[in-house]
């Protein structure tokens, strides 16, 4: 018996050992769930996963509908027109695609919307061959919201067919010269990763059509080609820009030391830079190129100078709000050169239009194109675009209703110096006499959103706050092409806003504009009042962080109580009009991880706030560093809830659920490592245990996770390829994709009475699907 007893007790423990063992592998496997900078190859083959799930999804009949908005455009990063057919233009759409018009813009179809990443650098069409239109795949601005490519993409038939060239783990590319004569020879620059260093940066070339490639340019790793131009007398001799950057979460891109301009006469076999009198490179960030074709001795190259200029005047802001701390920047310059780049010369003035062109963001613009019919006519290109007659010396503003601003791309008609189409923040606008007056092309659905929310209105109308573009609303039924455009109507709130109805008072709308400058609106007698109600801090307490989107939001007990997120989360008992902090400094607060002067990102701020349902006062929030909190106690005490979880991932998205107390979802995003690894997580547990749900979704990143209002089974996520849902919990996903292009969907919202699921893309508008109640009563 006692050995019986001692062998029953020693396979217990043996046991025990194993389920502890496995918990704690388990534990372990949750938290190294961390892939810093994917693998290029790996993206790739989670696109084919994507695309074969799409094949098997129980829902591919379910279609999305497109619902606009259609009154305005997006961000458009180059334009190209093949030589002789000038009524043929190809648009690269910021994170929309590829778009083509054969009309001249009187109609746009896109052409290029299904890829590992639907954001696009550059497109150009080869000289030789008008059929022939190369890609590159990732916007090079490196904006807040630029999205990273995966490589380049060819076509040989006008854009109706496509191949993958590889180079995906360039990331942005913002260049691609095609041989003039010779159109295998090809030329890529590549100016790599946004937020990591990496070596696949530099000048590629190809003399097979795509076939192979040769780095035939290379600076370091944190250092890549931000413009390429070949000499249009002589195609062995090209000029490369050099930029050193890396965006950090709490900085803006700030000028490296290995700035330069670089020139080959030998296509690329042997390289020299060419900075002879070109100031301090080393607070130069990035530099545009252009030759002139008419006289290819004249180079011209805009310089975004961060040298220090002036002192700031008493109180002065910058573009965002922000007291300068320090000297203003130079800010554009314009060098020239008439000897090929032997020796540059500052021909630009400096004043105040100058200063103000590229503002303290030079690294979202830097375009400067020359006539090809007039050495001394130039065009530079920042929030407003400026002309210059007598080669650089003056510059005047060119202005025009419906000529939106930031301006990133320019195509000059080498037959008609009159003809000008130019891409902005705002679609494509076209010109016949040299930029004095536009059309403006509002018809590309480019739309990039950021966030969604819905009211009760019969038909109910959709809400969300666009990139460059203030905050809208329009009719869930509006369906473009057929319904006036507008229909869509702008709100109070600006680019970067959540935007939340009161559901007390359908005329009350909270917003903000960036940073968390919080604001509560209410539409009387056909106008919007609009006022301040952003908390504030003591004279001697630190200022208050907030994020670009900072989030809000009411309470679902009670619409008087208002929770609002910077690094402390606040409470407002009245709608706003006092604010109580209910927390300590929620994020790591990291002093090294807080900008310095103008380059100052906010950082260490929340990014999602979610109070139960069910319970008053139990509320969990998140940061963009990686912190997750609970209070269950309206904010008397916090307890960290990351046990497990991936270190300092950006939380997107904290979800408390309305079915079950303890039960919360919770989603990271890893876009701040060039990590495309699918973070996703439930607990039944209020956080102090997390399961990874992510199954089989391919990757991520994942921007938003939600609840279906009806059926607690069924949990949508919105990624960077399109829209996944469950009806099991998270055991197993499937793709909802059918009539909706590949894109990055920032937001999703479920109309609680209509039933209809809406999705925001950061890059083509809004899509629906009217009735979800196949998902939610989905029977085997």
């Amino acid at each position: 018996m006692i050995s019986s007893r001692i062998f029953i007790h020693s396979r217990t423990f043996f046991i025990l050992g194993v389920i502890l063992f496995l918990l704690f592998f388990s534990t372990q496997m949750l938290a190294q769930k961390k892939i810093e900078s994917t693998d290029p190859a790996l993206r790739l083959k989670w696109y084919e996963e994507h695309v074969a799930l799409k094949e098997t999804s129980l829902f591919k009949d379910l279609k999305w509908r497109w619902i606009g908005p259609e009154i305005m455009s997006g961000r458009i990063t180059d334009v190209a027109v093949p030589r002789g057919r000038k009524h043929t233009i190809y648009a690269a759409a910021a994170s929309g695609g590829v778009w083509k018009t054969v009309n001249e813009g009187t109609t746009w179809k896109p052409i290029l919307e299904h890829a590992p990443s639907t954001s696009v650098g550059d497109v150009t069409v080869a000289p030789s061959n008008p059929d022939i239109v190369w890609v590159g795949l990732g916007e090079a601005n490196i904006f807040r919201s630029s999205m990273a490519g995966a490589g380049v993409y060819k076509s040989t038939d006008a854009g109706r067919t496509w191949q993958h060239k590889g180079l995906a783990g360039t990331h942005t590319i913002p260049r691609i010269i095609i041989h003039p004569e010779n159109p295998d020879i090809v030329y890529v620059a590549a100016s790599g990763h946004e937020w990591t260093n990496n070596e696949e940066r530099g000048v590629y070339k190809t003399i097979d059509g795509g076939k192979t490639w040769d780095r035939v340019l290379y600076i370091n790793e944190k250092t890549g080609i931000i413009d390429l131009v070949m000499d249009p007398s002589d195609s062995d001799i090209l000029y490369a820009s050099a930029w050193d950057r890396i965006r950090r979460r709490w900085s803006d891109p700030r000028p490296g030391e290995s700035d330069a301009i670089y020139k080959t006469t030998d296509s690329g076999k042997t390289w020299e830079k060419a900075t002879n009198g070109l100031p301090n490179l080393k607070l130069v960030g990035r530099i545009g190129l252009d030759i002139a074709k008419s006289n290819p001795n004249v180079v011209y190259a805009l310089l975004d100078n961060h040298n220090p200029g002036r002192k700031p005047k008493p109180g002065e802001r910058d573009s965002y709000g922000r007291v300068r701390k320090g000297p203003v920047i130079r800010g554009a310059e314009v060098y020239r050169s008439d000897d090929k780049g032997k020796s540059w010369r500052k021909v630009s003035e400096s004043n105040e239009l100058m200063e103000r062109l590229l503002s303290t963001y030079g690294w979202v613009f830097g375009q400067i194109r020359v006539d090809p019919n007039d050495e001394n006519t130039v065009y530079i290109l920042g929030v407003p675009l400026l002309k210059s007659i007598d080669g650089g010396k003056t510059f005047k503003r060119l202005n025009f209703p419906g000529l939106h601003v930031d301006h990133h791309a320019l195509w000059i008609d080498p037959d008609d110096s009159n003809h000008i189409i130019n891409g902005n923040d705002g679609g494509v606008n076209i010109s016949y006499d040299g930029g004095k007056t536009w059309r403006n092309m509002e018809n590309m659905g480019v739309v990039q959103f950021y966030n969604v929310t819905v009211d009760m209105a019969k038909p109910f109308n959709v809400y969300g706050s666009i990139q460059d573009n203030n905050s809208w609303k329009g009719p869930v039924t509006h369906r473009p092409g057929r319904d006036p455009r507008w229909q869509w109507t702008r709100i109070p709130g600006g680019e970067a806003s959540y935007l939340v109805i009161d559901p007390s008072n359908p005329n009350i709308l909270y917003s903000q504009s960036f940073y968390g400058r919080i604001q509560r609106s209410h539409f009387k007698d056909g106008k919007w009042k609009t006022v301040r109600i952003t908390p504030k801090v003591g004279k001697d307490e630190p200022p208050l962080r907030g994020q670009w989107l900072a989030p809000f939001i009411i309470s679902p007990h009670n619409p008087f109580i208002v929770y609002h997120g910077m690094q402390y989360l606040f409470r407002s008992l009245d709608k706003g009009d006092t604010w109580e902090r209910i927390s300590p400094d929620l994020t790591y607060n990291n002093p090294d991880e807080q900008g310095k002067l103008h380059y100052a990102i906010p950082f260490q701020t929340i990014t999602s706030i979610s109070e139960s349902p069910l319970k008053f006062g139990l509320i969990y929030v998140g940061t963009d560093d990686g912190k997750v909190h609970l209070t269950r106690d309206g904010g008397h005490n916090w307890t960290e809830i990351m046990k497990g979880l991936p270190s300092k991932k950006h939380v997107s998205r904290v979800v408390a659920s309305a079915f079950d107390e303890a039960t919360v979802y919770l989603s990271l995003n890893g876009k701040r490592d060039d990590d495309f690894a699918d973070y996703l997580y439930k607990s039944i547990d209020y956080g102090q245990t997390w399961t990874d749900i992510s199954n089989n979704i391919p990757c991520g990143p994942i921007n938003v996770v939600i609840e279906d209002p009806k059926n607690e089974n069924v949990l949508y996520v919105g990624t960077d390829l399109g829209v996944y849902v469950t009806i099991d919990g998270g055991k197993s996903w499937h793709v909802l994709a059918n009539n909706i292009p590949t894109t990055f969907v920032h937001d999703l919202a479920v109309h609680p009475r209509d039933n209809v699921l809406i999705a925001a893309t950061h890059g083509r508008g809004m899509y629906v699907i009217d009735d979800i109640s196949p998902i939610q009563n989905y029977k085997k």
